[in-house]
C-alpha cells in the first residue's frame, strides 16, 4: 500500500467511528467534549432569582453638591500649594541665576493659571446643571417666494412702511 492509500483508510476509519447528528442536536462544544472525552449538559433553573431594585439613598442634588465640595476644595489645594512651589521656585531661580530655574518657574505659574481656570470651569458647569438656560430658538426663513404682480409687491412694500 502507498502512504496515500494508507491516509485514504485511515480518514475513511475515523469518518466512520463518528456518527453524523442532525443540526440541531449538535452543540459547537461537541469537538471539545470528544477531544476531552468527557460529556456535558446543560441545566436551566427551573425559578428564576427575582430581580431586587437597589434603592438610591441619596438624590442627584445631593451628589451633585457633594461632588462640587470635594472638587472646589481639591482646586483650591492645589492652587494654594502651587502659589507656595511658585514662591520658592522664583526665589531659587533668582539665587541660582539659571535659564532653567526659569524656565520651571514659568510652568509652574502657567500650571497654576490652569488650575484657577478649571475652578471657573466648575463654577459654570455648576450653574448650568443647576438653572440651565433656556435657548431662545432663532428661526431662518430662507428662500421666500412673493407671487404676484409688481404693483401687488409694490402696494405690500408701502403698506410695511406705513407700519
Amino acid at each position: 500500500m502507498t502512504t496515500s492509500d494508507l491516509m485514504n483508510y485511515s480518514v475513511n476509519l475515523q469518518m466512520d467511528s463518528h456518527e453524523t447528528q442532525p443540526q440541531a442536536q449538535t452543540s459547537k462544544y461537541d469537538g471539545i467534549e470528544d477531544a476531552l472525552d468527557v460529556k456535558t449538559e446543560i441545566v436551566k433553573d427551573a425559578t428564576p432569582t427575582p430581580v431586587t431594585e437597589v434603592e438610591v439613598t441619596t438624590s442627584t442634588k445631593e451628589q451633585l453638591k457633594k461632588d462640587y465640595e470635594y472638587t472646589r476644595g481639591n482646586l483650591y489645594s492645589l492652587i494654594e500649594k502651587g502659589q507656595e512651589a511658585v514662591d520658592g521656585i522664583l526665589e531659587l531661580a533668582q539665587e541660582s541665576d539659571q535659564p532653567r530655574a526659569f524656565e520651571v518657574a514659568g510652568q509652574l505659574i502657567k500650571h497654576v493659571g490652569d488650575v484657577a481656570d478649571k475652578l471657573i470651569d466648575l463654577q459654570k458647569k455648576v450653574n448650568d446643571i443647576e438653572a440651565p438656560t433656556k435657548t431662545k430658538e432663532v428661526t431662518t426663513t430662507n428662500n421666500t417666494m412673493f407671487v404676484g404682480s409688481t404693483a401687488d409687491l409694490a402696494k405690500f412694500l408701502k403698506a410695511q412702511q406705513d407700519k
